[in-house]
């Protein structure tokens, strides 16, 4: 706005031969920088002028000039600057840029970034057959990396990535199965991998946790496993083990004594003496990778006879979490026992539960003996029990 003798205190605006308004005005250092947009009409010139000197008196301004980089440089380098991000999460946030980001948005310059722009890009990716949930995890790589240029580098006042419902994945839900199911599919696959699906399910630990389980970690007497490393498959790398997703889950779970048998018989039939012998491993004895496991163990013909088809591995562990919350535990201590990746919350509740995770496991396990009666003597009395309980498959 100009003073009363006809001079601006900030900035200034000129007509140019064309008609339309240029913006100039001081930086922070001194510099005249020149709007990177020219106006129709004067007044929007003022309304723009108006804004970068609130915004620099609120020290929101970023600099046009340094905003020049485009994404596809930026996000490379936000990537390589993260020394934290596990291999897995670096493997997924550089294909994302380069599957569905960079091919649309890669050569345009930070400061050129609008919402309509974000917006059209993710109908895009929709519109070619992308799904929901992979346009989400997309979205919320992009708003992440421009987030830092806002709050860290100071190269943005706002982050475009505003639109709403953009970050949800919608995911369906997956199934859960009961307890005499687990069973019936424990017995289904090879007998090498029984307590596989027993512990995976009521121990409610993820694949990479299961298959990197040592002898040292199980206490049969105390009815625990010890989960302190995981396995990654990484692409062109191959099997790499390290510590689990999150510092939460390094954490000790009670399993059920319902299926303390299985276990057992696992240990002396399966797995060597040493104690850093894996637990779960293939017929040679090496670990099992997860591409290979249901050919191993014709997993698609099993989880069909449980009346359970689609079922993924990892829905064991859903439903090993589903019935430890049907305990009525707290959610602290179902965030304990399942390693929950919320660092914030669940480091506290892993220090603070370990009493109460044998709380829950004993409940599963009343559920359970409801079930099955595995650690009971063999009966040659096939009409022994109760009506309905899971009978053993030889």
């Amino acid at each position: 706005m100009p003073n009363k003798d006809g001079h601006r205190r900030f900035g200034n605006i000129r007509k140019l031969p064309s008609g339309r308004y240029q913006v100039r005005y001081p930086g922070p250092d001194g510099r005249m920088r020149t709007a990177p947009a020219t106006y129709a009409r004067k007044q929007d010139a003022e309304r723009h002028l108006v804004l970068i000197e609130t915004q620099m008196m609120r020290q929101e301004w970023a600099d046009p000039t340094r905003a020049k980089i485009t994404l596809g440089e930026y996000a490379t380098k936000w990537i390589d600057q993260r020394p934290n991000l596990r291999p897995r999460t670096v493997e997924l946030y550089r294909w994302l840029l380069t599957k569905h980001i960079t091919p649309h948005l890669g050569r345009v310059q930070l400061g050129r970034l609008d919402t309509p722009m974000i917006r059209t890009w993710r109908a895009d990716l929709l519109a070619r057959g992308v799904s929901v949930s992979m346009a989400a995890k997309a979205y919320r790589l992009l708003r992440a990396v421009l987030m830092t240029a806002v709050n860290e580098d100071k190269l943005l006042a706002a982050n475009p990535c505003r639109i709403k419902g953009a970050d949800a994945e919608h995911a369906p839900e997956r199934p859960v199965l009961t307890a005499p199911q687990v069973f019936r599919l424990a017995d289904l696959v090879p007998p090498r991998y029984r307590a596989l699906v027993l512990v995976a399910t009521f121990a409610s630990l993820r694949w990479g946790e299961v298959t990197a389980v040592q002898r040292a970690d199980i206490d049969t007497e105390a009815g625990t496993v010890r989960v302190q490393r995981q396995y990654t498959e990484r692409r062109g790398v191959g099997l790499v083990l390290g510590p689990p997703k999150s510092r939460a889950g390094v954490r000790t779970v009670a399993y059920p004594a319902a299926i303390s048998r299985a276990v057992t018989e696992h240990l002396a039939a399966h797995v060597g003496p040493e104690p850093a012998a894996l637990v779960f491993t293939g017929p040679s004895g090496a670990p099992i990778w997860r591409g290979n496991f249901n050919k191993l163990v014709k997993w698609p013909e099993a989880v069909a006879k449980v009346g359970a088809p689609g079922l993924h591995f990892h829905d064991l562990r859903h439903t090993g979490n589903t019935l430890a919350a049907q305990t009525g535990a707290s959610l602290r201590n179902l965030m304990a026992r399942m390693g929950h990746d919320s660092a914030a919350a669940a480091l506290i509740y892993q220090h603070a539960t370990q009493g109460a995770d044998q709380v829950i496991a004993d409940a599963l396990d009343a559920q359970l003996a409801a079930a099955t009666d595995t650690d009971a003597p063999d009966d040659d009395d096939p009409d022994d029990g109760a009506a309905g309980a899971l009978a053993r498959v030889s």
